[in-house]
């Protein structure tokens, strides 16, 4: 006889055992009952979260299933639980091992962010980030880390969980048992539906953010700053893994990538706007979906338990679609061009950077180029979750426009660019690098001629004393006008 509350009873269906026994927790005395109804109307949750992606491992069921019983007894109406997110991100985290740090592993990851400072120091004059330096392991990514997954999926969890609720609400089956100890009087089936909805999708972001610990190699693979404080970090473990199947030693792939990290910190740290603006450019596409109610319905209802391909098919094409927008195409279309941005910028600097010191950053350049364009599993679990993709599609078209900015007019004034958001590339630079400059000119001779026009508006008389630098500019614009500098760093080369 065996203690695992998983264990199958005779007459209980083998498939999903794990998620069985939870669902008869929460649905208590009428669980035989509910359970039927649900399957003949073709709603089987246990399905569903297998075809959703979540793992089917006893084990981390037995862990879930732990915590149902205060997930149901909490007031809280979230989106995402978030217990059940980070215990998920965690286990998954230490699947296969997660050894503490040593000492030696410590040290050399410290100093290879050290030396990647120096080195950069040649190659960009935005200065180190700061703050900490440290070596984390895959749980300690996690625990870093989950604050800002919070951020980046709540909003979509919060318009997928609403659309979820009422549906499958519709189809509970009527005069189930809620389950005891929910305060007075109980929570109604949608209720319900929503907390198994935010434990589903705690599972999925836990799933997601623990299978990225694994792949990533410091706090920035993403492109996206998952700290909100200046520091710099390696994870030594994905380090080692990666450089293991390479002809290249550890120690080089080590300092390449710590030069990556230290470039993305310098980036996210000096130019204060830009974690904001990449963060806010994700909520309001998120904030924008819109899903297809009938297309979910029909799914649902549409949903064969004993033939999990079709299951999945009919979720993938329902619960997963959510209805794009001219608004929302737009901002993914200006946070793709944000990231490539960024992407390439730090691309083009560590090439600077490493090209003096390590023999093969030529071809380490090339294969991080390659991972970045083609994600892991744990990037389009990812994309999943948000519902868009966050890999720079056009790093390469960025790198190129940054090193033109750098050959043309000097790593000051590529540099300069990141002063403002107004003044970033746009797509069509991206398009046409070698007509970025002349736009350029023509966009600060338009804000001129604006600046002289308001300032007669005005009355201000005095224009160059007051408001118009001599050379017509607003003395105002100080970093915009200033960030085409060529005369400051022309005669410094880009490599």
């Amino acid at each position: 006889m065996t203690d695992d509350p998983t264990a199958r009873q005779p007459g209980e269906p083998s498939d999903g055992a794990a998620w069985e026994q939870m669902l008869r927790q929460m649905f208590g005395p009428g669980a035989d009952e509910a359970l039927r109804q649900m399957r003949e109307q073709g709603l089987d949750p246990a399905e569903m979260a297998r075809a959703s992606g979540l793992p089917d491992d006893p084990m981390l069921m037995n862990q879930v299933i732990a915590q149902v019983q205060r997930m149901l007894a909490s007031s809280g109406d979230g989106p995402v639980n978030w217990d059940v997110a980070h215990d998920m991100a965690r286990q998954v985290a230490v699947t296969g091992g997660d050894p503490t740090l040593s000492p030696a592993e410590q040290r050399q990851a410290t100093e290879a962010l050290g030396v990647a400072e120096l080195w950069l120091d040649a190659a960009t004059d935005l200065p180190p980030a700061g703050g900490h330096v440290r070596a984390l392991s895959r749980s300690e990514w996690v625990e870093q880390t989950l604050p800002t997954w919070r951020t980046l999926t709540e909003p979509v969890a919060t318009s997928m969980s609403t659309a979820l609720a009422a549906t499958l609400a519709d189809q509970l089956p009527e005069g189930v048992d809620l389950p005891a100890g929910l305060g007075a009087g109980g929570l109604d089936p949608a209720a319900m539906m929503r907390q198994l909805g935010a434990l589903v999708f705690g599972m999925q972001v836990g799933q997601a953010a623990g299978s990225l610990s694994r792949e990533v190699f410091g706090l920035t693979d993403t492109g996206l700053p998952l700290v909100a404080e200046p520091a710099t970090a390696l994870v030594p473990g994905n380090v080692a893994e990666f450089a293991d199947g390479l002809e290249i030693p550890l120690e080089e792939v080590r300092l390449f990538l710590a030069l990556r990290e230290a470039a993305h910190a310098r980036l996210f740290t000096h130019v204060t706007w830009l974690r904001g603006h990449l963060l806010a450019a994700v909520d309001a596409y998120a904030r924008g979906i819109t899903i297809d109610v009938e297309s979910l319905e029909e799914s649902v209802r549409a949903i064969d338990p004993t033939d999990p391909t079709a299951l999945q098919g009919a979720l993938s094409s329902g619960v997963f679609a959510p209805q794009t927008t001219p608004e929302q195409r737009a901002v993914l279309a200006r946070l793709e061009t944000a990231l490539a941005l960024v992407e390439g910028w730090v691309d083009e600097v560590v090439a600077t950077a490493a090209l003096p010191h390590l023999p093969h950053s030529v071809a380490l350049r090339e294969m991080i180029r390659r991972r970045r364009a083609a994600g892991g599993p744990a990037e389009q679990t990812f994309a999943t979750l948000v519902g868009l993709e966050l890999r720079p599609r056009r790093s390469r078209d960025a790198a190129a426009l940054w090193a033109r900015i750098a050959r043309e007019q000097g790593p000051q004034a590529r540099d300069a660019v990141w002063d403002h958001p107004d003044l970033l590339p746009t797509a069509e630079d991206l398009d046409d690098p070698a007509g970025y400059a002349g736009r350029r000119t023509a966009a600060e001779g338009e804000h001129a001629d604006l600046d002289r026009a308001l300032a007669e508006i005005l009355g201000d008389g005095d224009g160059a004393a007051d408001g118009d630098a001599p050379d017509g500019g607003s003395a105002g614009d100080g970093p915009a006008e200033g960030g085409t500098g060529a005369a400051d760093g022309g005669d410094e080369p880009a490599r």
